[in-house]
Order: C-alpha cells, then sequence, then structure tokens
C-alpha cells in the first residue's frame, strides 16, 4: 500500500511541477567603442519621439521615466573604470561606456530582443574596449604574427625607427585583448552564480551567439591597409576575422557558435552621402564590404551572419547636426566682431538659429545626440535599433 501512494504522490507531482528548465543561454558581445556605447541616457527620449522606436522606449523605461531592470536578463560587463574591472547584474541603462553619465550600448536592446526571442531567462557577457584593431589588438592566434608592409618598413628607415624594436613593441602588442575577452568569458562561466544567481549547474549552459562589432580602427589605419578605399584593399581584415571566427569557435569549445558581424555603418548609406562625406565613400564602401564578406563564406553557411548598421542611422539627426555646424560657424564670427556688445551677439545669434530651425528640430537636436559622428552620434534612437536589429539577425539563424 505504502508503494503505491508513493507512487502515485511521484505520478502527481509529475503533473504539477513544471519541467526542468533547459540550459542557460548565454550571448557573448565583443568589439571597440560602437560595442562600448556612447548613447548618454538623456537620448533615450529621442525613441519616445517616433511611433516606429517608441515600443523600443517602453520596454527600456517604467510609466515613471526611471529605467527598468529586465527580470530576465542578466550581464557581466568589462568596465576599467571601476576597481573590480566589472559591472554585473539585471540589464538596465548604464551598462554602455563608463563616463560621467549612464550610456547605453547595443546590449542594452540586444538583450530585451534576445529575451523575447527565447522565452527564458539569458546571460550575457560584453567584452569590449574603445579604440582596438583586429590586426593587433583583437589578432587571432591562427592568424599568426603581425607582419609590417614595405611601405611601412621604408616609413621606419625613413624616420630613424629601428625595425627589430618596432617589431618587438607589435609583437607585445599583438591578441592582447583577444586573450583578455577569453580571460573574462572563461571567468563568467567558471563562476555563473556569481552573476546569475539562479543559475542551475545540473542544466548548465550554452554559447548561443557572439555578437561582433568592431571595426574603426582598422578603417582608419593607413599604415596596415596602404590602399585603403581601392577594390580589395581590406582583404586582410576579412582574413584575419574569419580566422577570429574559428578560433573563438576552437577555444571555447563551441565549433558552431552563431555570428554576428555588426558591419560598421556610422554615416549611413554611401547612396546618401553629402557633399561632405562623398570623399570617404570608396574607403567606407570598401571596409564594410570587407567586414560582410566572411559571411558568404561556404564554410560558415547558415551559422554567420552580418547586419548592414548603416540601416539604422538617423538621416533627419544626422543633417541636424551637420546644420548646428553653420551656428557655430556664425558664433565663432561674431566673437571676432568687437563692435558687437555681448548681449548684441547673442540676440544675432539667436535670430540666425531661430532661421535655421524650428523649435521641433531643436528639440530632437538637444535630446538626440550625445556624441560624434563615428560613435552614432551618441544616439539611443540608432544604438537601440542597432542592438534590436543584432538579436533578430541571431534568431533568425535559428
Amino acid at each position: 500500500m505504502k508503494t503505491h501512494f508513493r507512487t502515485l504522490a511521484v505520478l502527481f507531482m509529475g503533473l504539477v511541477l513544471p519541467a526542468s528548465a533547459g540550459p542557460l543561454k548565454i550571448y557573448l558581445l565583443v568589439g571597440q567603442s560602437n560595442m562600448q556605447g556612447h548613447a548618454a541616457e538623456r537620448t533615450l527620449e529621442h525613441l519616445g519621439m517616433d511611433p516606429k522606436t517608441a515600443p523600443l522606449l517602453k520596454a527600456i523605461r517604467n510609466a515613471d521615466g526611471t529605467a527598468k531592470f529586465q527580470k530576465d536578463v542578466w550581464i557581466s560587463s568589462i568596465e576599467p573604470s571601476l576597481e573590480s574591472g566589472e559591472k554585473h547584474g539585471r540589464l538596465t541603462v548604464g551598462y554602455g561606456a563608463g563616463g560621467r553619465e549612464p550610456k547605453i550600448g547595443p546590449e542594452l536592446t540586444f538583450g530585451i530582443t534576445m529575451q523575447q526571442h527565447v522565452g527564458e531567462s539569458i546571460l550575457l557577457i560584453k567584452t569590449s574596449w574603445g579604440g582596438k584593431s583586429l590586426n593587433t589588438d583583437f589578432r587571432p592566434p591562427s592568424a599568426g604574427p603581425y607582419k609590417f608592409n614595405q611601405q611601412q618598413l621604408e616609413n621606419f628607415k625613413k624616420h630613424g625607427k629601428n625595425v627589430a624594436e618596432a617589431r618587438k613593441e607589435k609583437a607585445e602588442r599583438t591578441g592582447v585583448y583577444y586573450r583578455l575577452m577569453l580571460e573574462h568569458v572563461n571567468k563568467v562561466l567558471a563562476d555563473i552564480k556569481r552573476v546569475y544567481p539562479d543559475y542551475d549547474a545540473k542544466a548548465g549552459y550554452e554559447l548561443a551567439g557572439f555578437v561582433w562589432f568592431q571595426g574603426w580602427n582598422d578603417m582608419v589605419d593607413g599604415g596596415t591597409y596602404p590602399t585603403r578605399g581601392q577594390p580589395g584593399s581590406y582583404d586582410t581584415y576579412s582574413k584575419n576575422l574569419a580566422h577570429f571566427i574559428r578560433d573563438v569557435r576552437r577555444d571555447l569549445k563551441a565549433p558552431k557558435l552563431p555570428f554576428v558581424i555588426g558591419v560598421m555603418g556610422a554615416g549611413g548609406p554611401i547612396a546618401k552621402y553629402g557633399p561632405d562625406q562623398k570623399r570617404y565613400a570608396g574607403i567606407h564602401g570598401e571596409f564594410r564590404n570587407a567586414m560582410a564578406a566572411p559571411a558568404k563564406q561556404p564554410e560558415f553557411k547558415g551559422n554567420v551572419t552580418a547586419v548592414l548598421t548603416e540601416n539604422y542611422w538617423d538621416l533627419q539627426l544626422s543633417e541636424l547636426v551637420n546644420r548646428k555646424g553653420k551656428v557655430n560657424t556664425k558664433r565663432r564670427e561674431l566673437s571676432k566682431d568687437k563692435t558687437f556688445t555681448r548681449e548684441q551677439r547673442d540676440k544675432a545669434l539667436a535670430e540666425f538659429t531661430a532661421k535655421l530651425f524650428t523649435k521641433k528640430e531643436l528639440k530632437i537636436l538637444e535630446v538626440g545626440t550625445s556624441n560624434a559622428a563615428y560613435h552614432y552620434l551618441g544616439s539611443a534612437k540608432i544604438l537601440a535599433q542597432i542592438g534590436k536589429a543584432f538579436a533578430d539577425a541571431r534568431a533568425a539563424m535559428k
């Protein structure tokens, strides 16, 4: 009889208890300053000014305007400004680049959107540092040592620089941030409960995705890429990125780890470049092609994809920033005219500004930007859409 009741009890418990959770899905976010994120929290207001992006703001903020702590998304992020070198907890505003005010990067809407796709708790591990290249700082082991090209060697000779010392210095820098990336990822994986207290060690974890958002330092490096802007001028970047994908998968023991490549798109679609941008069109176009190239390689079919971040550039915001340049020029002109009093200069500048902008445009300009164009204008509206696009691209790979 006791056995009978015990059997019924086990069956009953099996009916009412939830099924055991599967492995915790972990996503790795890696890159340089644009992965860090330089959009100040105040620029979130711009999201709510556009019906297309307003739903993202609702997912980020509470009704009273305070930032939400995402219930089912946890994060560990490198933060050099802290003594611990790391910031971790529930995902919220403030996991962007360090500084005087809270910032966001792609991590915020990536985490929110990715969690919606998977329908369970997830963990993000973000390792990003400003001003780092793939050719040196993140250089993967299988790419081999950095080799100076003939033009670089000639420049060393011309300026009396010791080539042996230059090679030694380069070797010391090569791959440092690749190793630091792995070091932090492995640190988190070794003690997941430290970051995500509800982690079920029995269920384990799955490395479910890797997002790479980097590129500026390579794109502007005329030494490493001496023919910038010409067809094939960035082919070495494509080869190094392919090595990077293979090496990361090998070193993390995740042979099919899905990769999302965030293709540099600061400035927007090249076809819409204004007169001041056109001189950069060749360089930007060739570099973007090189970044996206690995996604087209047969060996990466189905598990590497590229997201063109140029598609999320805000053309209106960019145009307003350019227009503001005229105000700055006018201010300098007025300051040089000693016949004006300070009050007269201020009045003249205010009148000039009023002719250039509507009140709504000035509001958009005020709340929409917090940084330079190479940091996507420090715009939460731009970076929030990019983060969402990264998550949607990962989800589409299944």
